[in-house]
């Protein structure tokens, strides 16, 4: 498995990056009153919603890691591009740019830079319709991609670009959008987890869906801040039901001695907590049953 560190280096810059949106003027049917903005700023506070959401797994962790247990790629996992033009709302927008900076991260780890131009213009796609793909470096992308190498900068950029789409929307103040990104991230990150699982079991990838249970119950805040919008609402119903499947997962923290390292002449604290996660087979199958459900449901809206 990749150094855990420069794991979960990626994993903050990507997911950071998915933190703040809402649009302003988008199109058609998802336009979230001001009042309701407002209220989930009041209600969670911006340093409270940076905390959540960095928590929240990332897509090139959980890639990594089935990487690293010999799981064969498959293109079957993937989220279709082929119809990202029929994603004409701002909601829908969102959330599969998400979904498909999911599938760019699992496609980066596996080195499959031909498919991934089909992905990052797709997101070049998604990115323009909710105003923010100036801060997606397309070109440089596309290049790096055809010319099948410089992985390390692939993945550098994707991120730098992710990160600049992120400050932006903080600034517009549109926490709305970038929840639905996040969302997209996440559920396409445990489906690629679960679709796994379900071809090939391994005890260490159970272990790691089951700790998606704290991860959901976060993201299930941040979700509930926007419960009034009826798109927020039905997102909010399909992924309870899911939620519902982890109440019989349990997970227990064994604290660990702290440890201090020398990392590129810095000091680092690594805290080495063991998180136990009792999740049984049977329930394990629910969930990956439910996952693959609400996912294809979710893409398709």
């Amino acid at each position: 498995m990749i150094n855990r560190i420069i794991a979960l280096l990626v994993v903050s810059l990507i997911v950071f990056a998915c933190k703040s949106g809402g649009d302003k003027g988008a199109k058609d049917d998802f336009v979230v009153p001001e009042d309701v903005v407002t209220e989930g700023v009041l209600e969670i506070s911006e340093e409270v919603m940076q905390d959540i959401v960095q928590n929240i797994s990332s897509p090139v962790e959980m890639a990594a890691l089935v990487k690293s247990l010999n799981a064969n790629f498959s293109n079957d996992y993937l989220a279709p591009t082929d119809n990202v033009d029929e994603l004409t709302t701002a909601f829908q927008q969102a959330f599969n740019l998400g979904v498909y900076a999911a599938d760019l991260g699992y496609l980066n780890i596996y080195n499959k830079t031909n498919s991934v131009i089909d992905y990052i213009t797709a997101i070049k796609t998604l990115a323009d319709g909710v105003r923010v793909g100036q801060f997606f470096d397309f070109t440089t992308l596309k290049r790096l991609a055809q010319s099948n190498q410089n992985l390390d900068s692939l993945m550098y950029i994707s991120v730098h670009s992710f990160n600049q789409m992120d400050k932006y929307l903080r600034t517009d103040n549109r926490s709305n959008l970038s929840t639905l990104m996040v969302t997209g991230v996440w559920i396409e990150g445990l489906y690629l987890a679960t679709q796994v699982a379900k071809e090939d079991p391994h005890p260490e990838l159970a272990e790691r869906i089951g700790e998606q249970k704290i991860i959901m119950n976060d993201l299930m805040v941040i979700l509930e801040n926007y419960k009034s919008d009826k798109q927020f609402n039905s997102l909010i119903e399909d992924l309870r039901v899911l939620k519902s499947e982890f109440n019989d997962v349990s997970i227990t923290i064994q604290k660990g001695e702290p440890e201090a390292i020398e990392e590129n002449g810095m000091l680092v604290i690594i805290q080495n907590d063991i998180s136990i996660v009792n999740i049984s087979p049977e329930r394990l199958q629910s969930i990956i049953e439910k996952t693959e459900k609400i996912r294809n449901k979710l893409i398709s809206l």
